[in-house]
């Protein structure tokens, strides 16, 4: 199964490659189709999709991993989220996934998620377990010290992470990694049929990695990604750029900053 790389120049998915994104998303719940674009073309992006900026919500994000990334380089993620206007949040990713290999009653969860990402030269299928951060705990609290870590995550969540982390690794022997300031708009840009989502995060050390998103249901996802890729270059928009991952670039940030004050 293909993944992106932190920074690559795009290539065409080969054949096969094509085939196991389009087998894998039959098998999923959704289908997100993601670009990410240059900081520089930052302005004169939102300008072409007309983008308002007064319409982001702000949020936090805090990664939990070991100081040498253990649980990274073993598939999983461990988050948890601030969002101006709303509870917080929680999630615990296994990536890559094949959904078919996934036990039903997992399946049947709806706090679980089966989702294909898929950018310009690269897909992965991620399995997520997603929860509300039950009150009083709240994810400031967690990252002051004053609550710990797994109180941010729910029973099953806590039984998902302790199934797939590498043994000896429980929640509250992570460190924090965060939080990493974010802006979220969706948006509806005339001449696309659906909404689009635009996210920058603001890594500590000045770069800005802007992202624009859509979701589609897997029967849709050919068409859709045929019409976001049209219309993307109607407006100008690079697709050709240098893709960069979210999650790895903020990760390994946060890691040499841990290393760095210890």
């Amino acid at each position: 199964m293909m993944t992106t790389t932190e920074s690559h120049r795009i290539t065409p998915l080969t054949a096969d490659q094509l085939i196991e994104m389009l087998q894998l998303s039959a098998a999923s719940d959704s289908v997100e189709l993601k670009l990410t674009v240059p900081d520089a073309d930052r302005r004169k992006t939102a300008a072409a999709l007309e983008i308002d900026p007064l319409g982001a919500q702000i949020r936090q994000i805090v990664f939990f991993d070991t100081p040498d990334l253990t649980l990274n380089s073993h598939g999983l993620v461990v988050r948890a989220r601030r969002s101006q206007g709303k509870d917080d949040d929680s999630v615990v990713k296994l990536r890559p996934v094949v959904p078919a290999e996934l036990p039903g009653k997992l399946r049947k969860s709806v706090d679980f998620k089966v989702e294909v990402d898929a950018m310009p030269g690269g897909f992965v299928c991620s399995g997520s377990y997603k929860g509300v951060v039950a009150a009083p705990t709240t994810l400031k609290d967690v990252v002051a010290g004053r609550q710990p870590i797994r109180k941010l995550f729910s029973k099953p969540q806590r039984a998902f992470f302790a199934q797939h982390a590498p043994d000896g690794i429980g929640l509250d022997d992570l460190a924090i990694l965060g939080p990493i300031p974010t802006l979220k708009v969706k948006f509806q840009p005339a001449g696309f049929s659906r909404k689009m989502v635009g996210e920058l995060w603001m890594i500590p050390d000045g770069t800005n990695i802007v992202e624009l998103s859509t979701k589609c249901t897997p029967p849709e996802a050919i068409e859709v990604a045929t019409e976001a890729k049209a219309f993307l270059s109607s407006r100008g928009v690079d697709l050709e750029s240098e893709q960069q991952t979210k999650t790895k670039t903020a990760l390994e940030f946060f890691i040499k900053e841990l290393r760095e004050g210890s």
